[in-house]
């Protein structure tokens, strides 16, 4: 006799399905992370607790979370406006979301993920080719966080595609990927395009590096598309120009730009970091230090460029983190990088693992990528769905 789910799964397929297609909007997290916590609890999450502490992410998630914390005791307080580092917190959505994850549930999870990606997609390529413009207005969406997902969407259609066992649909997802890109290519996210190509290049020689004669013709084939979508992209060769303008600027000894911003903000972080390697300069205080620092760092060689850009963060993951709690905090983001492959890797996916992270440290190494808005619960998710799809295909 077929039996109905309780209110209580339904509940649970619920919460799973609206954290998966509301994250865009940011304003919505507060109510559907809410509502996971809830579904967690209800399904006794923390009797299962000690169970999810044993994969590599989730322990590097906790660490790196804790030192946070306890790099308050020589930072400040949140309650002084620099908060931008409570982001990194958001990386503790993956113990509910992998958690409640199991096989009458995933296609709730998996729905809303899709669903969600595809509904910000429409709108972002809309806005495109409607109104000229980058980004996605209505989610107050930049275009960097739009570049973002676009990369994250071609990675992942490009590493499905090379483990898809049937042709048919390693066809579709190779254009689906080439698509993504397409559209990248007509963003203003440099470094992230970059990203993307490099991650994809590498998944395919991953695949394909004893068959050299399909890695190279893959090569190739990408080459030429890359360079067809350059080519008619106004948007790229306009950035290319943007690159030489910067380069120009800083050999007249200016920082007032892109490129001579994020030069200057390492410059005084590695330098910071070396004055307190083992403790960095505590939780929260790293912008307040750049604006002090850089009257007198240098002969105040930098001092005008709060003035170019507000200081929100230091444009480089491991910078970021070392100014709030040193080395330890760097090397905790080396094992967070590294549980994150292996939990692809440990389910049979280490081709798409590979690109993800490779996609991950690449962009983090000119932002701070693991605080971008939105991109951390889509790349957890991701990942959630590919440690629980194996989990329950080896399910006994």
């Amino acid at each position: 006799m077929r039996t109905f789910p309780s209110w209580q799964e339904l509940f649970i397929r619920f919460a799973l399905f609206f954290v998966c297609i509301s994250f865009w909007r940011g304003d919505l997290n507060i109510y559907s992370f809410s509502l996971l916590v809830v579904a967690w609890l209800m399904d006794g999450g923390l009797r299962r607790l000690h169970q999810t502490l044993k994969l590599p992410l989730v322990q590097a998630i906790v660490l790196l979370c804790a030192l946070l914390l306890i790099g308050l005791s020589w930072g400040e307080l949140p309650d002084n406006g620099r908060t931008k580092w409570l982001k990194y917190f958001i990386l503790l959505i993956l113990i509910p979301l992998y958690s409640l994850l199991n096989k009458a549930r995933m296609p709730w999870a998996t729905g809303g993920l899709v669903t969600g990606y595809l509904m910000v997609l429409g709108l972002g390529v809309y806005q495109w080719l409607v109104t000229g413009e980058q980004g996605i207005a209505l989610l107050n969406m930049s275009y960097l966080s739009f570049s973002a997902m676009l990369g994250a969407g071609a990675i992942a259609a490009a590493g499905l595609a090379c483990v898809s066992r049937s042709a048919v649909m390693g066809g579709v997802l190779w254009a689906a990927a080439l698509a993504l890109i397409f559209i990248q290519f007509h963003q203003s996210g440099r470094v992230l395009l970059l990203a993307t190509l490099i991650a994809i290049v590498w998944q395919v020689y991953l695949r394909f590096k004893i068959d050299l004669r399909k890695f190279v013709g893959i090569f190739i084939a990408l080459l030429i598309a890359a360079g067809v979508f350059a080519y008619s992209s106004p948007v790229f060769q306009e950035r290319l120009l943007l690159v030489k303008s910067d380069i120009a600027s800083l050999q007249q000894g200016h920082y007032n730009s892109s490129l001579g911003y994020r030069l200057a903000m390492w410059d005084v972080g590695v330098h910071a970091i070396a004055e307190r390697p083992l403790t960095g300069y505590g939780t929260g205080v790293p912008e307040r230090y750049f604006e002090e620092a850089i009257q007198t760092y240098k002969d105040g060689l930098y001092k005008d460029l709060p003035a170019f850009q507000k200081t929100s963060h230091y444009h480089n993951d491991w910078i970021e983190i070392g100014m709030h709690v040193g080395i330890p905090g760097m090397l905790a983001l080396l094992f967070l990088y590294w549980g994150w492959y292996q939990a692809f890797r440990r389910s049979g996916l280490g081709i798409l693992g590979a690109g993800l992270v490779t996609y991950i440290v690449l962009a983090g190494m000119t932002d701070t990528f693991l605080i971008f808005s939105r991109m951390p619960v889509l790349l957890l998710a991701i990942t959630a769905l590919a440690m629980s799809g194996y989990k329950q295909n080896n399910r006994v």
